[in-house]
């Protein structure tokens, strides 16, 4: 339990430095916001409006007052309001934020699925002709700029296929068949780089999984093959892959930003950035600490596996 509450307030601990260092860098960042909002029709703006628009949005008082105010409103749960057209920040993720889950989720299954029989095949293998294939894919897809891999899957798939739409979004509870159809490519796209992680991941694992004494012990005992490799080799090389497979799903939720865009798909990354276009600091760091969130809790909740399953972990 020590060890628990200790990891618990490290977390928190990177949660306010996260926080802090948002706070500051996106106000040492050019460009003034009400400026930029008073110049959106082209002209230049008044400068006693921009004054007057300084005023009310509090970007006259003092950096640290901003800070605590900022802070206090976090403590509270409030992200604050939008510069740009006053909405609520916290309500705006929590309406984009299952979307970017909803596609982080799909593509996470899909890359499980492909990665982890494709790993497994391709250790008990390691020379055939499908294991080299294999490797060479997964290089392949790695080195692939996503959004070069999702304009190569819209040409391919919806302008000369057309199997599929190129983008767009429908609610699911308009219409759930186009809104799976439309979830099809842009997770696939994410998928296809991930998919490559998981096998290579897997592979590597279970190569030094297989050649260890228990799983000679269980073969020599007249264990079927598919349950030495099922039940003892696989649920052994497991760990390392669940510990990247966590960490590279945190990474997705701001890191989708790209297939968003391709994809026209409404998810928290557009957000983020017409935020940092727009100098909107309550929708930047909002964002930010919702995924920084997310993605620390990730990490902690592979830390408590990992000192539940290895004891090793906790000392």
């Amino acid at each position: 339990m020590g060890w628990f509450l200790r990891r618990v307030a490290q977390s928190l601990v990177m949660l306010w430095v996260v926080i802090s260092l948002v706070f500051l860098s996106i106000h040492f960042v050019p460009g003034d916001p009400a400026e930029l909002l008073l110049s959106q029709d082209g002209g230049s703006p008044d400068p006693l409006m921009v004054e007057m628009l300084r005023e009310q949005l509090g970007l006259n008082r003092p950096l640290f007052e901003q800070y605590r105010h900022n802070m206090a409103g976090m403590l509270r749960g409030d992200l604050g309001v939008s510069m740009v057209d006053g909405s609520s920040v916290g309500k705006e993720v929590m309406r984009r934020l299952p979307r970017t889950l909803e596609l982080i989720a799909a593509a996470g299954i899909l890359s499980l699925l492909i990665g982890i029989p494709a790993g497994v095949l391709s250790a008990l293998r390691p020379k055939s002709q499908f294991s080299r294939i294999a490797s060479m894919a997964a290089g392949t897809a790695q080195s692939v700029p996503v959004f070069v891999l999702g304009t190569l899957v819209v040409v391919v798939f919806a302008q000369i296929l057309g199997w599929l739409p190129a983008g767009g979004f429908a609610p699911i509870s308009r219409d759930p068949g186009k809104h799976l159809l439309l979830l099809i490519l842009p997770a696939a796209t994410i998928a296809i780089g991930l998919s490559a992680i998981v096998f290579r991941i897997t592979r590597a694992s279970m190569l030094d999984v297989l050649p260890l004494d228990f799983i000679r012990t269980a073969r020599a005992k007249g264990v079927p093959a598919r349950r030495v490799v099922i039940r003892h080799a696989l649920r052994n090389a497991l760990m390392p892959v669940i510990t990247v497979f966590a960490l590279q799903l945190g990474g997705l939720l701001a890191g989708t930003v790209l297939v968003e865009t391709v994809f026209n798909w409404p998810g928290l990354s557009g957000m983020l950035v017409a935020g940092v276009n727009a100098r909107d600091y309550p929708v930047v760091t909002g964002v930010i600490v919702v995924v920084s969130a997310f993605y620390i809790g990730l990490n902690l909740l592979v830390d408590v596996i990992y000192g539940i399953t290895d004891p090793r972990v906790r000392k």
